[in-house]
């Protein structure tokens, strides 16, 4: 299937990443050397200043040092989680699910508002600082409730962890509380942990840029080694050796990620927050409706005025009017008592820019697109669920003496992505630059769509094997309903799903950090933390219909704590079709997506230079 990208020719922004030789206008002169200023001591106190003479890799070794040991200590933490809640709090396999998927889906949620309260009110730092002593606070509960007797349910030595006593109210209550205050501590660090590296770097120096492009590179990187670590040893730690010391190594690791988070207070560059986009995009849709009754021309003829004053000097590429959604435009169109006698709106809500309708022009034109992905998420979520459950039913065993944890499974996905990616980029991206004449190869959308295509044939393939394994454990007639088969023969729906995660995960990070604009990255961030949420609910849902209403007349359901009563294959096949249809729902929205022209097409050439346009001239409208 073919995904059609357009571009509007008509929306023009000046390219943040190009290194144009072209002598720069008087205007990029003093942001340039505004950024070279000290910052003053009381830099903080203040507020979080913009001056920029901090920062640099030196800054960024903290955060990403904090980044690192964060992710090491709240990952490791709950990497095998569904183990802890069938083994330890004794919770049947789709309650324990439930409990996993509503969680994630409210930590994939905060983000949201941790971004709105970092651009409008404290800042990135502050936002940071506060998150990670909740998500600390969140992780040192959760390690009570394995440490003490008293909040988690007695030991139970039946070979079946479901057949014994579920957990009390304030066993499930503090165990929930726990989880808020990670929730809490996300809604602050993922927002803002990648736009706060970013910060540290002047992104209008050559040198700036190029620090971005290698941030990204080191961010994913140490991503990728903490969930190999976390996935490996933290979780033999805790399915072998002890729960309690497999919880507080992670607590110990998140202190020892604040500390060094602080440390390095002296280094960053703190950037005043400017307020929520939010209320921009608020203003837009207000104004366009107060001026709804207008009529614009079909072309621009000279007609009508349009607000375009130049940007902000934290705002990195200026956005030019385009065709598309022209409803939104007039909120930028100057009529009669619109502007003060200095050129400023008289009233906000009543007259707008143009770079801010654009900017909600890049949202609206983004939504969709974000909504395809969001089934192909939910299929991956099983990989930390029913694919758990039946890992625990098979062979785990590497040799007489190792059995493999079930948790640690998911780490053949990222062995997957680890050795696929730099194929793909050496090998791929030149073959099909030869055939497409794209410089990436395939756009981002195409890739995106390979993505969903992988995430529906894991899909297909683990109904095969479940069906397989389901089949040999009957024959087999072992009464804990283990099976006589290796738990390899998962692989290949782990291979799969790690294939759609190098396609479709990587793919939607590049594409909102691209079409979004550069000030808007938080929400960008916060966007696709929101596509994990809205997979997690929707896994939930799921869930909860199936185990309902696939049973019936003395038959079990489908998701049946019983694996082999059950029909988990045919779940399987369900989220395959939804996929299936999703494919067609996101090939319609591609075909009509137009991108942000010189971000993704690369489009500018090293010589063109761009002019901030001041005011359209024109009559204003009486």
């Amino acid at each position: 299937m073919g995904l059609k990208d357009t571009t509007d020719g008509t929306s023009l922004p000046r390219p943040s990443g190009s290194f144009s030789k072209a002598t720069p206008t008087p205007q990029e002169m003093d942001v340039v050397n505004s950024y070279n200023l000290k910052s003053t001591s009381d830099s903080f106190s203040d507020g979080e200043k913009v001056e920029k003479k901090p920062g640099g890799w030196r800054a960024v070794t903290f955060i990403l040092g904090n980044e690192t040991l964060e992710r090491l200590g709240t990952i490791g933490l709950l990497s095998n989680f569904m183990v802890y809640l069938t083994r330890v709090f004794h919770l049947e396999q789709v309650d324990a699910s439930n409990v996993i998927n509503i969680w994630s889906g409210f930590s994939n949620l905060t983000p949201l508002v941790g971004a709105f309260i970092s651009d409008a009110y404290v800042g990135r730092f502050k936002t940071i600082a506060f998150a990670s002593f909740a998500t600390l606070l969140g992780l040192v509960t959760l390690t009570l409730t394995a440490s003490l007797p008293q909040l988690h349910p007695a030991t139970c030595n039946s070979k079946d962890p479901v057949s014994c006593g579920g957990p009390n109210k304030l066993q499930l209550g503090i165990l929930l509380l726990g989880l808020g205050f990670l929730s809490i501590g996300s809604g602050g660090i993922r927002p803002c942990s990648i736009p706060f590296g970013v910060d540290q770097f002047d992104q209008r120096t050559e040198k700036g840029i190029k620090g971005v492009a290698s941030f990204f590179n080191w961010y994913y990187m140490t991503f990728t080694i903490v969930l190999l670590i976390t996935q490996t040893v933290v979780v033999y730690i805790q399915d072998q050796v002890s729960w309690i010391i497999g919880f507080s190594v992670p607590t110990g690791l998140m202190a020892c990620a604040v500390v060094m988070f602080f440390a390095g207070m002296k280094l960053y560059v703190y950037v005043k927050p400017e307020g929520s986009i939010f209320s921009g995009i608020a203003q837009v849709v207000v104004a366009a409706r107060k001026k709804r009754k207008m009529k614009l021309p079909a072309e621009d003829d000279g007609t009508v005025t349009y607000f375009d004053p130049p940007v902000k000097d934290s705002v990195l590429s200026k956005l030019h009017r385009s065709n598309q959604f022209r409803f939104l435009d007039k909120a930028a169109v100057i009529t009669e008592g619109d502007l003060t006698p200095e050129g400023v709106p008289a009233d906000k809500w009543r007259l707008c820019s143009i770079q801010e309708v654009e900017e909600v022009k890049c949202l609206i034109r983004i939504v969709p697109v974000w909504s395809a992905g969001i089934i192909s998420l939910a299929a991956m979520s099983q990989q930390g669920t029913f694919t758990v459950s039946q890992a625990l039913k098979m062979d785990r065993h590497m040799g007489p003496n190792f059995e493999i944890p079930a948790g640690s499974l998911s780490v053949i996905s990222l062995l997957t992505i680890g050795v696929f990616l730099p194929l793909y980029d050496r090998v791929l991206v030149p073959f099909f630059r030869r055939i497409t004449g794209h410089k990436s190869g395939i756009t981002l959308l195409q890739r995106i769509g390979t993505g969903i295509v992988f995430a529906i044939l894991s899909m297909i393939v683990a109904g095969l094997v479940e069906r397989m394994r389901r089949i040999r454990s009957i024959n087999a007639g072992d009464p804990t309903g283990m099976t006589p088969m290796s738990v390899f023969w998962l692989s290949p729906q782990l291979i799969l799903m790690g294939l759609c995660e190098a396609f479709n995960i990587i793919g939607q990070i590049e594409f909102f950090n691209s079409q979004f604009p550069e000030h808007m990255r938080s929400i960008a961030n916060s966007l696709f933390s929101l596509s994990f949420a809205g997979s997690n609910y929707l896994s939930s849902l799921i869930v909860t219909i199936v185990h309902k209403f696939s049973g019936g007349h003395d038959r079990p359901d489908w998701l049946n704590k019983n694996l082999n009563a059950g029909k988990l294959d045919y779940f399987y096949y369900l989220i395959a079709v939804l996929g299936v249809f999703n494919l067609v729902y996101f090939w319609y929205c591609a075909r009509g997506y137009r991108y942000k022209v010189g971000l993704q097409m690369g489009d500018f050439e090293e010589n063109k230079s761009f002019s901030d346009v001041e005011m359209s001239s024109g009559k204003q409208l009486k």
